[in-house]
């Protein structure tokens, strides 16, 4: 195996040497022996989570009961198991489970007397309806605070082209402002 031309010295050398580095190992991982075999000795023995998982019979049974129930009933037995485990109800729930509970909730509803809800206006439309001659100029400069980009010329053409859109999507405070300034300055106004 040693060629011949070696010199003897370095033949009785040999034995002392530590062995030459084998493929695929990094010199560090050898030293620690830690090589590549080794590491797959280790991860051989570890568990996969790719294996099937065993369930008792009694799941299983549980599991195609449930599958079996109709929306309803899944909406009465999540009642039920909330009542039993006295556990509260969420605050928010995401859509998919909102909209399987929506016929469940929706009988309990029914039994409460209706009341509907009178919705509040919340922008307005402020509208020029009228003013009083004696109070045109008056008028007018108001009428210019209000509507923007408007010069005194035009607001006066808006004032005497009356009924006129003062001020359209308002909200309330700034609709019930308006309108106490210009029917103090001589104008009539409808909120709308």
């Amino acid at each position: 195996m040693l060629p011949a031309a070696l010199p003897a010295a370095r033949r009785a050398l040999l034995p002392l040497l530590p062995p030459p580095p084998r493929r695929g190992a990094p010199a560090g991982l050898r030293a620690l022996g830690t090589g590549p075999a080794r590491r797959s000795e280790a991860l051989a023995g570890a568990p996969l989570d790719t294996a099937a998982k065993e369930y008792s019979p009694k799941v299983r049974q549980l599991v195609r009961d449930i599958a079996g129930l109709t929306l309803l009933e899944v909406a009465d037995l999540n009642a039920l198991l909330k009542e039993t485990l006295k556990i509260p109800d969420a605050a928010v729930m995401p859509a998919a489970a909102a909209a399987s509970l929506l016929p469940a909730q929706a009988a309990p509803q029914e039994e409460e007397e209706v009341v509907p809800l009178k919705k509040e206006k919340t922008h307005f439309t402020v509208r020029l309806t009228e003013l009083k001659a004696s109070d045109k100029v008056k008028l007018i400069k108001e009428v210019k605070n209000f509507v923007p980009g408007v010069n005194l010329v035009q607001a006066k053409k808006l004032v005497e082209s009356l009924p006129q859109e003062i001020k359209a999507n308002a909200s309330k405070e700034e609709a019930e402002k308006i309108k106490a300034a210009l029917e103090a300055a001589g104008g009539t106004v409808v909120l709308e």
